[in-house]
Protein backbone atom coordinates (compact mmCIF):
# COMPACT_ATOMS: atom_id res chain seq x y z
CA UNK A 1 0.00 0.00 0.00
CA UNK A 2 1.32 3.39 -0.72
CA UNK A 3 1.53 6.09 1.69
CA UNK A 4 -0.45 9.19 2.18
CA UNK A 5 1.03 11.41 5.01
CA UNK A 6 -0.65 14.25 7.08
CA UNK A 7 0.07 16.44 10.57
CA UNK A 8 -1.96 16.49 13.49
CA UNK A 9 -1.56 20.20 14.69
CA UNK A 10 -3.21 22.94 16.42
CA UNK A 11 -3.37 26.80 14.16
CA UNK A 12 -2.00 29.90 16.28
CA UNK A 13 -3.54 32.69 14.25
CA UNK A 14 -1.35 35.63 15.80
CA UNK A 15 -2.77 38.18 14.38
CA UNK A 16 -5.26 38.67 11.19
CA UNK A 17 -3.91 42.51 10.38
CA UNK A 18 -2.26 42.44 7.43
CA UNK A 19 0.05 44.73 4.74
CA UNK A 20 -1.64 42.85 1.76
CA UNK A 21 -4.77 43.09 0.45
CA UNK A 22 -5.50 40.47 -1.64
CA UNK A 23 -9.11 40.36 -4.01
CA UNK A 24 -10.04 36.82 -2.34
CA UNK A 25 -8.95 36.73 1.04
CA UNK A 26 -11.40 36.48 4.32
CA UNK A 27 -8.87 36.34 6.90
CA UNK A 28 -7.36 39.88 7.10
CA UNK A 29 -9.44 41.76 9.39
CA UNK A 30 -6.64 44.89 10.64
CA UNK A 31 -8.28 44.89 13.79
CA UNK A 32 -4.31 45.68 15.15
CA UNK A 33 -5.22 42.46 17.37
CA UNK A 34 -2.18 40.22 18.74
CA UNK A 35 -2.43 37.29 20.64
CA UNK A 36 -1.05 37.49 23.92
CA UNK A 37 1.43 34.75 25.38
CA UNK A 38 -1.06 33.49 27.98
CA UNK A 39 -3.64 32.92 24.80
CA UNK A 40 -1.24 30.90 22.92
CA UNK A 41 -0.43 29.08 25.69
CA UNK A 42 -3.71 28.19 26.47
CA UNK A 43 -4.68 27.29 22.70
CA UNK A 44 -1.56 24.58 22.47
CA UNK A 45 -3.13 23.17 26.06
CA UNK A 46 -5.99 22.43 24.55
CA UNK A 47 -4.22 20.64 21.81
CA UNK A 48 -3.14 17.30 23.52
CA UNK A 49 -3.19 15.14 20.09
CA UNK A 50 -1.24 17.63 18.18
CA UNK A 51 2.50 17.78 17.36
CA UNK A 52 2.89 20.75 15.30
CA UNK A 53 2.02 24.22 16.47
CA UNK A 54 0.89 25.89 12.83
CA UNK A 55 1.76 30.01 13.80
CA UNK A 56 0.08 31.52 10.63
CA UNK A 57 -0.47 35.71 10.79
CA UNK A 58 -0.86 38.79 8.22
CA UNK A 59 1.87 39.34 6.77
CA UNK A 60 4.41 42.33 8.36
CA UNK A 61 1.68 43.93 10.03
CA UNK A 62 3.93 46.23 12.04
CA UNK A 63 3.62 48.20 9.11
CA UNK A 64 0.83 50.03 10.95
CA UNK A 65 1.48 52.31 14.16
CA UNK A 66 -1.54 50.44 15.96
CA UNK A 67 -0.13 47.18 15.27
CA UNK A 68 3.50 48.24 16.79
CA UNK A 69 1.94 50.17 20.09
CA UNK A 70 -0.13 46.52 20.90
CA UNK A 71 3.36 44.73 20.53
CA UNK A 72 4.81 47.64 22.49
CA UNK A 73 2.22 46.66 25.58
CA UNK A 74 4.15 43.74 25.45
CA UNK A 75 7.53 44.41 25.43
CA UNK A 76 8.42 44.09 22.18
CA UNK A 77 10.33 46.31 19.39
CA UNK A 78 9.66 43.74 15.97
CA UNK A 79 7.14 41.19 15.61
CA UNK A 80 9.91 38.60 14.56
CA UNK A 81 11.22 38.48 17.85
CA UNK A 82 7.61 38.03 19.39
CA UNK A 83 6.85 35.57 17.02
CA UNK A 84 10.64 33.57 17.60
CA UNK A 85 9.51 33.84 21.62
CA UNK A 86 5.83 32.41 20.76
CA UNK A 87 7.71 29.57 18.77
CA UNK A 88 10.14 28.68 21.61
CA UNK A 89 6.98 28.56 24.07
CA UNK A 90 5.21 26.13 22.05
CA UNK A 91 8.95 23.98 21.69
CA UNK A 92 9.07 24.21 25.27
CA UNK A 93 5.35 22.58 25.55
CA UNK A 94 6.60 19.92 23.60
CA UNK A 95 5.10 21.13 20.16
CA UNK A 96 6.94 21.39 16.86
CA UNK A 97 6.73 24.66 14.89
CA UNK A 98 5.94 25.26 11.27
CA UNK A 99 5.79 29.49 10.75
CA UNK A 100 3.93 30.77 7.95
CA UNK A 101 4.84 34.64 8.32
CA UNK A 102 4.37 35.77 4.71
CA UNK A 103 7.81 37.36 2.71
CA UNK A 104 10.97 37.23 5.00
CA UNK A 105 14.36 38.73 4.73
CA UNK A 106 17.32 36.68 4.97
CA UNK A 107 18.11 37.86 8.48
CA UNK A 108 14.34 36.98 9.40
CA UNK A 109 14.02 33.38 8.30
CA UNK A 110 17.73 32.75 10.39
CA UNK A 111 16.09 34.88 13.80
CA UNK A 112 13.31 31.93 13.31
CA UNK A 113 15.10 28.80 12.37
CA UNK A 114 16.32 27.47 15.55
CA UNK A 115 12.57 27.01 16.77
CA UNK A 116 11.18 25.79 13.60
CA UNK A 117 10.82 22.39 12.30
CA UNK A 118 9.74 23.73 8.85
CA UNK A 119 8.50 27.11 7.49
CA UNK A 120 6.08 28.28 4.67
CA UNK A 121 5.12 30.49 2.22
CA UNK A 122 2.93 29.92 -0.89
CA UNK A 123 4.18 30.73 -4.09
CA UNK A 124 0.47 31.12 -4.94
CA UNK A 125 1.29 32.28 -8.98
CA UNK A 126 5.00 33.19 -10.20
CA UNK A 127 3.30 35.97 -12.69
CA UNK A 128 1.38 38.96 -11.32
CA UNK A 129 -2.51 38.61 -11.37
CA UNK A 130 -4.87 41.67 -10.79
CA UNK A 131 -6.05 39.77 -7.84
CA UNK A 132 -2.68 40.95 -6.23
CA UNK A 133 -2.63 44.62 -7.21
CA UNK A 134 -2.89 45.84 -3.55
CA UNK A 135 -0.68 43.80 -2.28
CA UNK A 136 3.34 44.29 -2.45
CA UNK A 137 4.26 40.71 -0.32
CA UNK A 138 2.47 38.67 -3.21
CA UNK A 139 5.32 39.92 -6.12
CA UNK A 140 6.35 36.62 -7.39
CA UNK A 141 9.91 38.00 -7.46
CA UNK A 142 9.89 38.77 -3.18
CA UNK A 143 8.18 35.58 -2.80
CA UNK A 144 11.02 33.49 -4.63
CA UNK A 145 13.65 35.05 -2.89
CA UNK A 146 12.22 34.14 0.35
CA UNK A 147 11.63 30.87 -1.00
CA UNK A 148 15.10 31.07 -2.30
CA UNK A 149 17.21 32.69 1.07
CA UNK A 150 15.18 29.22 3.36
CA UNK A 151 17.06 27.04 0.62
CA UNK A 152 20.11 28.64 1.82
CA UNK A 153 19.48 28.65 5.33
CA UNK A 154 18.46 25.06 4.93
CA UNK A 155 14.95 25.00 6.10
CA UNK A 156 12.62 22.16 5.35
CA UNK A 157 10.16 24.15 2.92
CA UNK A 158 6.65 24.41 2.31
CA UNK A 159 5.43 25.61 -0.72
CA UNK A 160 2.56 25.88 -3.69
CA UNK A 161 -0.06 27.39 -5.59
CA UNK A 162 -3.48 28.56 -5.55
CA UNK A 163 -5.34 27.50 -8.69
CA UNK A 164 -8.24 29.71 -9.94
CA UNK A 165 -7.70 32.95 -8.85
CA UNK A 166 -7.22 34.49 -12.59
CA UNK A 167 -4.26 33.15 -14.10
CA UNK A 168 -3.74 31.50 -17.28
CA UNK A 169 -2.78 26.87 -17.22
CA UNK A 170 -0.08 28.13 -18.85
CA UNK A 171 1.07 30.33 -15.64
CA UNK A 172 0.64 27.29 -13.40
CA UNK A 173 2.99 24.95 -15.48
CA UNK A 174 5.15 28.06 -15.50
CA UNK A 175 4.94 28.43 -11.32
CA UNK A 176 5.53 24.58 -10.97
CA UNK A 177 8.80 25.15 -12.88
CA UNK A 178 9.83 27.83 -11.21
CA UNK A 179 9.45 25.62 -7.57
CA UNK A 180 11.09 22.97 -8.92
CA UNK A 181 14.37 25.12 -10.57
CA UNK A 182 14.48 26.31 -6.89
CA UNK A 183 14.56 22.77 -5.37
CA UNK A 184 17.18 21.52 -7.96
CA UNK A 185 19.35 24.17 -6.62
CA UNK A 186 19.03 23.73 -2.86
CA UNK A 187 17.19 20.93 -1.95
CA UNK A 188 14.75 22.04 0.58
CA UNK A 189 11.11 21.86 -0.61
CA UNK A 190 9.60 19.24 1.40
CA UNK A 191 5.85 19.39 -0.51
CA UNK A 192 3.70 21.55 -2.39
CA UNK A 193 0.57 22.29 -2.02
CA UNK A 194 -2.13 22.56 -4.57
CA UNK A 195 -4.95 24.59 -3.43
CA UNK A 196 -7.96 25.80 -4.94
CA UNK A 197 -9.98 28.88 -4.83
CA UNK A 198 -12.51 29.52 -2.34
CA UNK A 199 -14.65 32.26 -2.58
CA UNK A 200 -15.46 34.30 0.64
CA UNK A 201 -18.29 36.92 1.58
CA UNK A 202 -17.59 40.20 1.49
CA UNK A 203 -14.52 40.09 -0.77
CA UNK A 204 -13.87 41.60 -3.64
CA UNK A 205 -14.09 37.59 -5.28
CA UNK A 206 -16.87 36.84 -3.59
CA UNK A 207 -18.69 35.76 -7.06
CA UNK A 208 -15.53 34.44 -9.13
CA UNK A 209 -16.00 30.64 -9.77
CA UNK A 210 -14.13 28.23 -8.02
CA UNK A 211 -11.58 26.38 -10.15
CA UNK A 212 -13.61 22.46 -11.15
CA UNK A 213 -12.81 18.98 -10.20
CA UNK A 214 -11.09 18.65 -13.75
CA UNK A 215 -9.29 21.53 -13.34
CA UNK A 216 -7.78 20.70 -9.81
CA UNK A 217 -7.29 16.80 -10.93
CA UNK A 218 -5.39 18.47 -13.83
CA UNK A 219 -3.14 20.37 -12.08
CA UNK A 220 -2.13 17.88 -10.08
CA UNK A 221 -1.53 15.75 -12.53
CA UNK A 222 1.02 18.23 -14.31
CA UNK A 223 2.74 19.19 -10.98
CA UNK A 224 3.58 15.38 -10.94
CA UNK A 225 5.15 15.57 -14.24
CA UNK A 226 6.44 18.73 -13.02
CA UNK A 227 8.19 18.68 -10.08
CA UNK A 228 11.54 16.22 -8.60
CA UNK A 229 10.14 12.86 -7.35
CA UNK A 230 11.45 13.55 -4.26
CA UNK A 231 8.79 17.08 -3.06
CA UNK A 232 5.43 15.88 -2.24
CA UNK A 233 2.42 16.75 -3.53
CA UNK A 234 -0.35 17.85 -0.93
CA UNK A 235 -4.33 18.57 -1.26
CA UNK A 236 -5.85 20.25 1.12
CA UNK A 237 -8.31 17.64 2.73
CA UNK A 238 -11.33 19.69 3.60
CA UNK A 239 -11.26 21.98 0.32
CA UNK A 240 -12.37 18.96 -1.83
CA UNK A 241 -15.58 16.74 -1.63
CA UNK A 242 -13.28 13.14 -1.82
CA UNK A 243 -9.21 13.06 -2.05
CA UNK A 244 -9.25 9.88 -3.71
CA UNK A 245 -8.88 11.13 -7.31
CA UNK A 246 -6.30 13.28 -6.36
CA UNK A 247 -4.34 10.65 -4.98
CA UNK A 248 -4.41 8.52 -7.90
CA UNK A 249 -3.57 11.79 -9.79
CA UNK A 250 -0.38 12.14 -7.42
CA UNK A 251 -0.84 13.64 -4.45
CA UNK A 252 0.83 11.92 -1.00
CA UNK A 253 -0.06 14.21 1.41
CA UNK A 254 -3.29 15.55 3.09
CA UNK A 255 -1.65 18.79 5.20
CA UNK A 256 -2.04 19.38 8.85
CA UNK A 257 -5.56 18.55 10.06
CA UNK A 258 -6.41 20.09 13.78
CA UNK A 259 -9.41 18.69 16.36
CA UNK A 260 -9.31 21.79 18.37
CA UNK A 261 -9.12 24.95 15.81
CA UNK A 262 -10.58 25.53 12.24
CA UNK A 263 -9.15 26.24 9.08
CA UNK A 264 -8.73 29.86 9.32
CA UNK A 265 -8.01 30.85 6.42
CA UNK A 266 -11.09 28.35 4.91
CA UNK A 267 -13.33 28.62 7.99
CA UNK A 268 -16.48 27.64 6.17
CA UNK A 269 -14.76 24.07 5.23
CA UNK A 270 -14.39 21.99 8.33
CA UNK A 271 -11.30 19.21 8.72
CA UNK A 272 -12.43 16.08 7.70
CA UNK A 273 -11.80 13.43 10.86
CA UNK A 274 -8.60 11.36 10.86
CA UNK A 275 -10.34 8.20 10.93
CA UNK A 276 -13.00 8.86 7.83
CA UNK A 277 -9.48 9.67 6.07
CA UNK A 278 -8.23 6.23 7.02
CA UNK A 279 -10.70 4.34 5.99
CA UNK A 280 -11.41 5.90 2.90
CA UNK A 281 -7.29 5.71 1.90
CA UNK A 282 -7.54 1.96 2.60
CA UNK A 283 -10.45 1.22 0.56
CA UNK A 284 -8.29 2.48 -2.07
CA UNK A 285 -5.12 1.00 -1.72
CA UNK A 286 -3.07 3.99 0.83
CA UNK A 287 -2.15 3.67 4.19
CA UNK A 288 -2.28 6.84 5.89
CA UNK A 289 0.71 7.73 8.26
CA UNK A 290 1.27 10.65 10.99
CA UNK A 291 4.71 12.42 9.87
CA UNK A 292 6.14 15.58 12.17
CA UNK A 293 5.64 18.91 10.19
CA UNK A 294 9.51 18.23 9.26
CA UNK A 295 9.29 15.38 6.47
CA UNK A 296 10.66 11.97 7.17
CA UNK A 297 13.56 12.27 4.73
CA UNK A 298 14.77 16.00 6.52
CA UNK A 299 14.05 13.90 9.72
CA UNK A 300 16.52 11.35 8.44
CA UNK A 301 18.87 13.97 6.60
CA UNK A 302 19.45 16.04 10.37
CA UNK A 303 17.94 19.29 9.25
CA UNK A 304 16.71 20.40 12.54
CA UNK A 305 18.77 22.99 15.13
CA UNK A 306 20.34 21.78 18.57
CA UNK A 307 16.76 23.88 19.90
CA UNK A 308 13.93 21.33 18.54
CA UNK A 309 16.81 18.05 17.89
CA UNK A 310 15.79 16.58 21.43
CA UNK A 311 11.99 17.39 20.14
CA UNK A 312 12.46 15.28 16.64
CA UNK A 313 14.13 12.29 18.39
CA UNK A 314 11.66 11.75 21.08
CA UNK A 315 8.63 12.68 18.31
CA UNK A 316 10.22 10.22 15.01
CA UNK A 317 10.41 6.59 14.56
CA UNK A 318 13.18 5.01 12.83
CA UNK A 319 12.00 6.07 9.19
CA UNK A 320 11.46 9.43 10.43
CA UNK A 321 7.47 9.45 10.76
CA UNK A 322 5.72 10.18 13.99
CA UNK A 323 6.41 7.25 16.69
CA UNK A 324 2.98 5.83 17.47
Amino acid sequence: MEIVTFSRNVFVPLTRTCRNRCAYCGFRKNDYKLMKPDEVKSLLLKAKNAIEALFTFGEKPDVYAKFRENLKKLGYNSFIEYVRDMNKLAVDMGFLPHTNAGVLSYSELKTLKPFNASMGLMLEQAVELECHAESPGKKPEVRIKTIKDAGKLEIPFTTGILVGIGEREYDRAYSLEVIAEIHANYGHIQEVIIQNFSPKPNTPMENWKPPSLEEMLKTVKMAREILPSDVTIQIPPNLVDDVTPFLKAGARDLGGISEVTPDYINPEHPWPSVDSLKKVLEQNGFLLRERLPIYPKFVKMGWFSDEIAELVKLNSDGEGFRKA
